[in-house]
Parts: C-alpha cells; sequence; structure tokens
C-alpha cells in the first residue's frame, strides 16, 4: 500500500484554506535519510480536533437555519438568530443550573438533587460562539457581519456567564497573566563595554 500517492490519500478540504492541496507536500525537503516522508502526508491530511469540532459546530447550524421555520439563509441570519440557536441548544444541557426559589441557589456543590433545569454551560457556549465565528469567517463571512459576534450576542453570553456564576457558587473571573520577568544586564554584558575593553 502507497501511503504517499495522491490516489489512496485524497486530501479533504473541510473549508480550511490551510489544508488545500497546494499546501501539502509530498516530498522530504532534504535528503537526510531521517526525514519521515511518510508521515508527513498523513499528519497534514488530519484536521486537528479543534478543526473537527468547528466543522461539527458549522454544520449543525447550517442545519438548524436549513430546519428553521421560514428556513433561512446564511446572508439573511442575525445576532437574533444566533440567540435562538442557543436557547435551543439549552435542551441538550447537562449543566444544573439553579433558579432563584431554590433552596441550592449558589451552592456549588448540593447536597441532595433538586428540579432545577439542566442547560449548556457558559463555557459551552463561549467556546461554540468562537469556533462559528471562525468558521463564518472561514467561509466567505464579513468580520463586520458575523452574526456571532453581534452585540446581543456578548451581553447574552455575558448575562449567562453571571447568573450561572450565581446560581452555581462558581466564579469565572479571568486569570491574569503574570508579567514575564525582565531580565537586567549586568556592567559586564554590556555589548558597548565588550569591544572597549580590548
Amino acid at each position: 500500500m502507497d501511503l504517499v500517492s495522491e490516489s489512496s490519500n485524497p486530501v479533504i478540504n473541510y473549508g480550511n484554506p490551510m489544508t488545500t492541496t497546494s499546501n501539502i507536500i509530498t516530498t522530504p525537503t532534504n535528503n537526510s535519510p531521517t526525514s519521515n516522508a511518510s508521515s508527513s502526508p498523513s499528519s497534514a491530511n488530519t484536521p486537528s480536533r479543534y478543526e473537527n469540532q468547528k466543522r461539527r459546530d458549522w454544520n449543525t447550524f447550517c442545519q438548524y437555519l436549513r430546519n428553521h421555520r421560514p428556513p433561512l439563509s446564511l446572508p439573511m441570519c442575525s445576532g437574533a438568530h444566533v440567540l435562538e440557536f442557543l436557547r435551543y441548544l439549552d435542551q441538550f444541557g447537562k449543566t444544573k443550573v439553579h433558579i432563584h426559589a431554590c433552596p441550592f441557589f449558589g451552592l456549588p456543590n448540593p447536597p441532595a438533587p433538586c428540579p432545577c433545569p439542566l442547560r449548556q454551560a457558559w463555557g459551552s457556549l463561549d467556546a461554540l460562539i468562537g469556533r462559528l465565528r471562525a468558521a463564518y469567517e472561514e467561509h466567505g463571512g464579513k468580520p463586520e457581519s458575523n452574526p456571532f459576534g453581534a452585540r446581543p450576542v456578548r451581553l447574552f453570553l455575558r448575562e449567562v456567564r453571571d447568573f450561572q456564576a450565581k446560581a452555581r457558587g462558581v466564579s469565572y473571573d479571568k486569570k491574569r497573566k503574570r508579567p514575564k520577568p525582565k531580565m537586567i544586564m549586568s556592567t559586564s554584558q554590556n555589548p558597548n563595554e565588550i569591544g572597549s575593553a580590548n
């Protein structure tokens, strides 16, 4: 079985401009015996986990638009339709979000079960919107008209985050990056002094 020929390993393009046939190198770039020509094309053909998830999310959203009543085309899609989609996805959620009247509201680890609804977790929705936002632009959409980056969508995600933080007793504060320590040069390492010492 020939692993390098195009007939046995066709390139699958999922709409990502980085996985076109012109970007895949099937021959080694040097003549060293250690170059791995057989694994380069197969690893280039395999989309990453992120790319696979993005493709599945995009297909799900497009299917949602086709099933919408009345059916919607992508150019007609707005932030309001994205919000409908996110609310539709809530029925498949697995995260318990306590309502205000629940005695476990605000407790991170409730001691007993309760009838509160299962919802999509904020982190899942946030990641989904990020993937769909990228997929929209990869499929020819303009960044300024991207419905996934619309203000109502951002506000909705913020509200979901804040409510779930209160209801579940979980903090969603951003983690601050630590500043990198600055390198201090001693006077003996000053490049101007090294040349003048001779």
